[in-house]
């Protein structure tokens, strides 16, 4: 089964510097904006190249489907979207405190840990850093979502299952609402990968807004209407 991965060299990934510098920078000095008309409440999205629309044109990216659809109906939010290609746990709590700061969200959606997990990092590690993320979201007045992501057995079975299970043992144990697999009902189908049968291809897009969206629509429908 394919997981997310992400353009880091110390797993074989392609390398695009000028694009991935471009984009890299974007999204640590503003984020990527998308605003529903009378937004008056944020959700950030805190991901890595599953999340950044890497290879694609930032429009077709399921982040910013995700502010296409928040606008269709008229909820009351915008999306700033702070992911970054080859961001790790350990780098999103570093990056987090000031896109907090800078964004003042009422929703962060998690979505990192794939690099950690085809780096062979300890798990440990990972769902510390997570767990840390949890609770910087919520020191902020943020309600933190968790998303799941699952990775190849390249470092063992047992590796591969401590990894799938972090994410809903985190979930359960801080009472954070969890997107259970990002790439559920795409990571196993080769035609909607990109050539590098790595990234998903602008036609997964949709559908993994549509595994990411049953969890957070209840929250984004707590806020007013627009």
């Amino acid at each position: 089964m394919r997981a997310g991965t992400d353009d880091n060299p110390d797993v074989n990934f392609p390398i695009r510097p000028l694009r991935r510098a471009a984009s890299c920078l974007a999204a640590l000095l503003f984020g990527f904006a998308t605003v529903a008309a009378g937004a008056d409440r944020t959700v950030l999205v805190f991901g890595d190249s599953l999340s950044a629309a890497y290879g694609l044109a930032t429009s077709q990216g399921w982040v910013s489907l995700l502010g296409e659809r928040i606008a269709r109906e008229k909820l009351a939010w915008r999306v700033v979207n702070a992911s970054v290609s080859g961001e790790t746990t350990a780098g999103g709590l570093r990056r987090l405190p000031e896109d907090l700061k800078r964004h003042r969200p009422s929703l962060v959606v998690i979505a990192l840990g794939a690099n950690d997990g085809l780096r062979g990092q300890p798990v440990a590690a990972a769902r510390a850093n997570l767990e840390e993320m949890i609770r910087l979201a919520r020191a902020a007045r943020a309600q933190p979502v968790l998303v799941g992501l699952m990775i190849p057995p390249n470092y063992g079975i047992d590796y591969a299952r401590e990894f799938r299970e972090l994410y809903p043992g985190l979930a359960k144990r801080t009472r954070v609402p969890l997107v259970p697999f990002l790439l559920d009902g795409i990571a196993d189908r080769r035609e909607l990968f990109q050539p590098d049968q790595l990234h998903p291809s602008a036609a997964a897009q949709p559908l993994i807004l549509d595994n990411v969206w049953p969890t957070i629509a209840p929250l984004l429908r707590r806020a007013p209407k627009a």
